[in-house]
């Protein structure tokens, strides 16, 4: 098999490295250092429509693998399709879900799925008279695509209309700031449940837990994620039944209902609320770093499934059923996420790779000569794999320890409430 993968960072170099241990031939547009070590280049930037189908026919791929959101938001996997390529995901109007949180609270309300009450709002006065009507300050969520940096969780009513004054006010997102949505905030563990979906049945995945604040304890910052863990042997049967069943089933069914063309992987991000399970957003790719969890997971079945998914033969299949546990740590840059600082360089990447079940995935890298430097806000994840959480996180900890640069952050609490 023959497969092109687009995208060039963390998730990404989880996917090239799945689809190469999976016996595929891999193809990867601008690939990092590490994606190039199991890829061939493709220097076709991953937002370039034309170009990107142009290779896959010079090419003749079996099978396309859009990593990240932004070319399935331009279409990406439409216009592959219209023309006869195999293409894992889902198209532009599907991709809305997580191009637009409006859409999808809509989305939602309409499908009876359970999810937090929310406000949408697009001029500053409005929105200032909303915060009131919640209980306690709202979460603040731009509408649109921000790379990460599109909401706030505020514990003070001065933070919640800081933030709306960022968004609205002063446009710190632009147009994708232009449309915000408040909503209740919940209370809970917050995990994610993500499904391959061919467009007409669901293979769900284990779940897994992502840590979005940049420091231990859950404190500071929003970032893109600073760790992972997969499986969650602390979340009970009967929860996994109503994830299933009040939240994947319903999902399918309003995909189906609505006409949305979904081959790919839909993520739910859930929180685990006194109440149940409520969602509170929609990723239509895999996570980043949930990718780099769950992917190794997979194993050498990756690249059928991946090609199960995009040609509506998903039916029948089934996970690995000696999967191993897997945890993931990023090693993000000095600054990040407000202005993470780039050009340091790093070491220790060859010690840290020869550690035995562990997986070093790069995402902000740049090969420079002889040497590698960082170059984006999360430099690096590392996973380990173990038959337990706990081996597999001791793994991943020893690992990263190799791996040194100048102002490097990472947390040291990653799945340790999953211990």
């Amino acid at each position: 098999m023959k497969v092109l993968v687009v995208g060039k960072g963390g998730r990404e170099h989880a996917l090239v490295h799945g689809l190469w241990l999976s016996g595929a031939e891999v193809l990867a547009t601008q690939p990092n250092p590490g994606m190039a070590e199991h890829a061939r280049a493709v220097d076709v930037a991953p937002t370039d429509v034309p170009g990107l189908l142009a290779v896959a026919q010079r090419e003749q791929v079996d099978l396309v693998v859009i990593g990240p959101e932004a070319p399935l938001v331009l279409g990406l996997a439409d216009v592959l399709r219209a023309h006869g390529i195999a293409t894992f995901g889902p198209g532009h109007a599907a991709a809305q879900l997580e191009a637009s949180k409006d859409f999808t609270k809509n989305f939602l309300n309409r499908h009876n799925i359970p999810t937090a009450r929310h406000v949408t709002v697009t001029e500053l006065a409005a929105a200032q008279a909303a915060l009131r009507t919640f209980a306690t300050p709202p979460v603040i969520k731009a509408d649109g695509l921000a790379a990460g940096k599109g909401v706030v969780v505020p514990d003070t009513w001065l933070e919640a209309e800081a933030a709306v004054q960022a968004f609205l006010g002063d446009r710190t997102l632009g147009d994708a700031g232009a449309t915000l949505v408040l909503e209740e905030r919940l209370l809970g563990p917050e995990i994610s449940a993500l499904a391959l979906c061919d467009g007409k049945c669901l293979l769900p995945l284990d779940l897994a837990r992502d840590h979005k604040r940049i420091f231990d304890g859950d404190r500071g910052d929003n970032t893109g994620g600073m760790g992972a863990v997969s499986p969650l042997p602390n979340v009970d049967e009967a929860t996994r039944q109503r994830i299933w069943q009040e939240v994947l089933e319903p999902t399918l069914a309003g995909f189906l209902a609505d006409g949305l063309d979904f081959r790919g992987v839909i993520y739910a991000g859930i929180m685990l609320t006194t109440g149940g399970p409520k969602v509170l957003e929609y990723n239509v790719r895999f996570g980043d770093p949930e990718a780099q969890v769950l992917i190794p997971r997979l194993g050498a079945q990756l690249a059928d499934l991946l090609l199960a998914t995009a040609t509506g033969q998903l039916a029948g299949k089934t996970l690995p059923v000696d999967a191993p546990a897997a945890v993931t740590v990023v090693l993000a840059a000095p600054g990040y996420p407000a202005t993470p600082r780039t050009g340091d360089v790093i070491t220790g990447l060859a010690q840290a790779a020869a550690h035995a079940n562990v997986q070093v995935y790069h995402a902000g890298t740049q090969a420079l000569g002889e040497t590698v430097r960082t170059a984006g806000g999360r430099v690096l994840a590392v996973t380990g794999m173990g038959s337990t959480v706990a081996q597999a996180r001791a793994r991943a900890y020893a690992a990263a320890a190799e791996i040194q640069f100048a102002g490097r952050q990472m947390r040291w609490d990653i799945a340790a409430s999953v211990v």
